[in-house]
């Protein structure tokens, strides 16, 4: 099977998860400068979601770059990875709408967990269905930060019951640790090509 349509369909779940999140940002009833001032933590709570979501789709495709080999297993650990993305639009505005409050933090640091957690599930299925010694496997290699995240998200969501703030920061720390695109699968894949140039 190709991987062309699991790339297309992929890229547009996650466009349209976006662009049902834009939606939940309510302009304000008034014209001054000032009434924008109480949807800021809604549009920081908004981009923090974006930027994750940019994320996933710049490393999804990454990884879909790699692969050779599409099976049902592939198939089946993309959609679970796409239902815990599309939970985005829900987490996010429960958190905004309710301006950090403990449970709807932990709620939103539950659904970043669980993509986490799917996005592992995604790779490690991808690897085994490639042929031995393929350079995806060696490519991915010691996934620190990959295994760092859902620790982060771990204590962000334990941490919002003291105080959902310190959650907030956790989020975000491990949303800029990602925000350079994971560059071991180009590295590898270019390394050849420019050996030979030399």
């Amino acid at each position: 099977m190709g991987k062309g349509r699991i790339e297309a369909f992929s890229d547009a779940v996650i466009a349209i998860i976006m662009t049902i999140m834009v939606l939940e940002l309510r302009p304000p009833e008034g014209t001054e400068w000032s009434d924008l001032g109480p949807l800021l933590p809604n549009f920081l709570i908004y981009a923090l979601s974006f930027i994750y979501l940019g994320i996933y789709w710049n490393n999804h495709h990454h990884l879909f770059q790699a692969t050779s080999r599409i099976t049902g297993g592939v198939l089946w650990a993309n959609l679970n990875l796409l239902f815990w993305l599309s939970l985005f639009p829900f987490a996010t505005g429960w958190m905004g709408e309710n301006h950090v409050a403990p449970i709807p933090t932990a709620g939103y640091g539950v659904v970043l967990l669980m993509a986490a957690v799917s996005y592992y599930i995604l790779q490690t299925v991808i690897v085994r269905a490639q042929p031995a010694d393929s350079k995806i496997s060696h490519a991915l290699g010691n996934d620190l930060k990959g295994k760092l995240s859902p620790v982060m998200y771990a204590l962000g969501i334990a941490f919002a019951f003291v105080n959902p703030w310190i959650s907030i920061v956790l989020y975000v720390m491990v949303a800029a640790a990602w925000l350079i695109p994971d560059r071991r699968i180009e590295r590898e894949f270019t390394a050849p090509a420019a050996m030979s140039q030399e």
